[in-house]
């Protein structure tokens, strides 16, 4: 696994096509913004596990999907 400290409005680049941007960082959570093509599936950790195959089509990504995670200790 590859940890990275970012700030704040600073990037992440996964191949050619996938960019994570840090929105806010707060003292509890991180907001994120994902930018990847449409054929990419973006969800939640905790929806993909507890989702089975069949709903996963139902989490379907939009072109400036934001998340909110734990922040990493």
């Amino acid at each position: 696994m590859l940890v990275l400290t970012r700030k704040e409005s600073q990037t992440i680049h996964i191949g050619d096509d996938i960019v994570i941007q840090i929105v806010h960082a707060g003292k509890s959570s991180v907001r994120i913004g994902i930018e990847a093509p449409h054929a990419i599936r973006v969800m939640r950790g905790e929806l993909a596990i507890e989702a089975p195959p069949s709903a996963a089509r139902d989490f379907t990504r939009t072109a400036d999907l934001f998340l909110e995670c734990a922040e990493a200790a």
